[in-house]
Formats: C-alpha cells, structure tokens, sequence
C-alpha cells in the first residue's frame, strides 16, 4: 500500500527486453533506499513494483506483459522521469488517501491552462472508470494522490500547485500524455457491496438501474 505523496522523481536507467516481459532499472535520485530490502515494493508512477536488484544507486524491477499492456510503463525509454514513493508503513503519515498501486487504466491529457501560479488539467478517463470519479474525491495519477475539482462525463479536472508541478512529474505533462490512473478503493469495494449476492453470480461487475431500485436508492 502507498499514500500517493511522491517521495522522489527518478529516472529510468535501463529497459532491457527478456523473452516478452521488460526488466527496468531505475535510478531513485534523492529517495533514501536505506531501508529498503530486495523484495519490498516501490510504486513507479503509480504501478507497485518489486525490487529484485538493489544496485546502490536505484533498484531493479521486473514488469510483466500484463502490467505493460495496462499502464504506461511500456512507453518508457532511458532517460524518462518518474514518480517514486516506497511503500507505507505503520509509522508513515497518510497525507494522501490509501493507494493499493495496482493500475486500473490509463488516462490522457486533453487539456492544460495556467491559472494564477497552478496549473489546471483535463484528463479523460476511460468510459469503465467514469463512475469511480466523484466531484472532490480521491484519484490517483501517475502514483500522485489528487482531489478532483470538477467532472463532465469520462473527463475530470485537477488544479494543481506549484509544489507538487516541482516535486512530481505532472509539470511535464502536455496535450496527449498518457497517464496512469487508480480510482478510489473505497468506490470500488462500495459497489461489490451493494451487489450483495449477486456478487458471486457469473457476469455481475456493475451497478445499474435496476439494483438500483431494488435496494432502496430509487424511489418509483
């Protein structure tokens, strides 16, 4: 489990392909790898990693097919910034909100503007994330954790300051990057809940009209 709150911004060593997956060395800049051990997790934007090589200046990860195809990962090359953050323990402040680290889609960059010294950006979500996406809720991107300031359809707006355009990768986003984004974990257990049992029935996956109704959150 992470926070959301970047520890460092890295930079991305080497990729090196083997038999179809990618293994990724990341140089971790300022992060303090002290109490790091091989095996433990470190999120690299937004995406829960395992370090298998602990060479001293950074840590090296292995990424599956499957985390290649579902995040942004796949796009990165050597010299490519990102967002670090170990994972949290016990003692750890929860200035963000609780990010699992496992990516359930990626975004795109529609819009960017400043406004007085931050900088507002659109994001459009895919059309199976739109409804974990709440007017001042919880996203994350990039591994970052952001209030939402407005919502219209599958597109969201953060109002970014200038301190976290410093201390992540966000101020180098423009029109068209490709974001990764985790929605809130509390959404998405909510709507388990509220299929109660069916649930455990082949093909329930959403909420619609109809359970709706049936559970008292529409009145005829």
């Amino acid at each position: 489990m992470f926070t959301g709150i970047i520890q460092a911004i890295g930079e991305v060593a080497d990729l090196q392909q083997r038999g179809g997956d990618v293994r990724l060395r990341v140089l971790t800049g300022k992060l303090d790898l002290s109490d790091v051990e091989l095996g433990d997790s470190i999120a690299v934007n937004g995406v829960c990693l395992t370090a298998v090589d602990l060479p001293g200046d950074g840590f090296v990860a292995d990424v599956s097919r499957e985390t290649l195809s579902l995040t942004s990962l796949g796009q990165l090359g050597s010299g490519s910034k990102v967002n670090l953050e170990k994972a949290l323990t016990l003692a750890t402040r929860l200035g963000g909100h609780l990010v699992s680290g496992h990516v359930d889609g990626l975004g795109k960059v529609v819009e960017r503007h400043d406004d007085a010294r931050s900088v507002r950006f659109s994001i459009e979500a895919p059309t199976e994330l739109a409804r974990y996406i709440a007017h001042k809720g919880s996203i994350t991107v990039d591994g970052t954790s952001l209030t939402v300031n407005a919502v219209d359809g599958c597109r969201f707006e953060l109002n970014i300051v200038p301190h976290t355009l410093q201390e992540t990768i966000m101020g180098g986003y423009g029109v068209g990057s490709k974001v990764n984004l985790e929605v809130d974990l509390v959404a998405r257990y909510l709507e388990r809940l509220l299929l109660g049992d069916k649930a455990a029935e082949p093909g329930a996956g959403s909420i619609d009209m109809d359970l709706l109704a049936r559970t008292g959150f529409l009145k005829g």
